[in-house]
């Protein structure tokens, strides 16, 4: 994109903020700013710009419970015999591990990808390595390297593969198999004006964890697991230290009863814990996320006392490989986050909001399940598969996700 194709293009969006924002720049820096704005699809923004005007509403939408599988419940026969047809599987070499690892740790104090976050063990291992763990553990008794793809964002690829690159793959190199990065969306102001950076860039996001399938896609990495003979995908967020990645149950269960995807899900703790709620809308499978519960729904109680909505997302699903390029085919909703960023004006002045004043558009991956004709949900106790470290301190930080780590494995 040349100077004149970058004013004429701005200037029809209505950005024409970002000519003087360009003046600024050094040539370096205008090259840059030229490269993303011939990349940005103006057209896509203005949608996107719309939607936060929208409310949710729930008055035409029937709001009612999921049924999902107590694991617990199972008896000892039952559950050795789903068992038997995952490990089956497992050796089979038809599953791999899929980990949405975006983020970085910055809530934490910590200066790089959240996945290389030391949590406080005694051993000092970080994230990604209490996984590899996990991994081992299952080469060991079934003997088999469970295929391990990480995504990543365009912010910490590099520093993800520096990291294991640094620590030899844990050991681990024949299972894991790539890293790849998913999409990016512009920012916005609240008048729909897109947010400049202090490195003179348009601030991207990245689209939620619903973009992994479009990622697995892009990237070729669909297509190399069909050819691997893949026919499962577990996905998974990278925050949870107790998630089961290598479940022979949540296989056999899924294939027992020819469903096409199988989030895990835990009894939620009180109204008010900020998980979303897996449930039944106009009777198809879907999830209500924490902030667009109303106070009916959140508080609503079953006649024998239990939560209404009670089955909480944990951000863990099982996908059969068939669906996802189904899924990738057509976009997912875009959901709007009101987030405070720090916005670079005309005039090169950087300001830093007190109140949330930026909008980012993510999609999110349990919208797919409204997608298939029924789904699965397994149900574990909390103390056996979330352990999420999200804040510094308080709920779901390192201090509780180190202690239900220790608990688990008798540490």
């Amino acid at each position: 994109m040349n100077y004149e194709d970058f004013v004429q293009k701005v200037t029809s969006y209505g950005q024409e903020h970002l000519i003087k924002l360009y003046e600024r720049l050094d040539e370096e820096g205008k090259e840059r700013l030229l490269k993303q704005v011939a990349d940005i699809d103006f057209e896509e923004t203005k949608r996107l710009y719309e939607l936060t005007k929208e409310k949710k509403e729930f008055n035409d939408v029937e709001i009612k419970p999921i049924e999902a599988c107590d694991a617990s419940s199972l008896s000892d026969e039952e559950r050795e015999r789903l068992t038997n047809i995952g490990i089956k599987t497992i050796k089979e070499g038809k599953l791999a591990v899929v980990m949405m690892a975006g983020g970085q740790g910055t809530r934490l104090g910590h200066n790089g990808p959240k996945g290389t976050f030391d949590f406080g063990l005694d051993s000092h291992i970080s994230i990604f390595e209490s996984f590899v763990k996990q991994f081992k553990e299952a080469e060991e008794k079934y003997g088999v390297s469970v295929p391990w793809y990480i995504m990543t964002s365009r912010e910490n690829i590099k520093d993800t593969i520096t990291f294991f690159q640094e620590h030899n793959y844990f050991d681990y190199e024949e299972g894991i198999r790539t890293f790849f990065s998913q999409k990016e969306l512009p920012m916005l102001d609240e008048f729909g004006k897109l947010i400049v950076g202090e490195d003179g860039l348009v601030k991207e996001a990245a689209n939620g964890h619903g973009g992994v399938f479009d990622a697995l896609v892009t990237n070729g990495v669909l297509k190399q697991l069909k050819d691997m003979g893949i026919e499962w995908i577990f996905t998974s967020g990278v925050d949870n230290v107790l998630a089961p990645l290598v479940d022979p149950l949540l296989l056999g269960y899924s294939i027992d009863n020819n469903y096409l995807a199988t989030p895990y899900s835990c009894i939620k703790e009180n109204p008010d814990e900020k998980v979303g709620m897996l449930c039944l809308k106009n009777g198809k499978p879907s999830v209500v996320e924490y902030t667009e519960l109303t106070d009916d729904l959140r508080y609503a109680r079953k006649e024998n006392g239990e939560l209404l909505l009670s089955e909480a997302f944990i951000m863990m699903s099982l996908f059969n490989i068939n669906v996802i390029s189904e899924i990738a085919k057509e976009n997912l909703p875009y959901h709007v986050a009101h987030k405070k960023s720090d916005i670079v004006d005309e005039e090169g002045i950087v300001h830093k909001p007190e109140a949330p004043n930026a909008y980012k558009f993510e999609t999110f991956i349990f919208d797919a399940y409204e997608r298939l004709p029924k789904i699965g949900v397994l149900r574990y106790k909390r103390e056996e598969c979330f352990a999420p470290i999200k804040n510094a301190e308080g709920a779901d930080s390192p201090e509780t996700a180190r202690a239900l780590y220790k608990a688990y494995h008798n540490l």
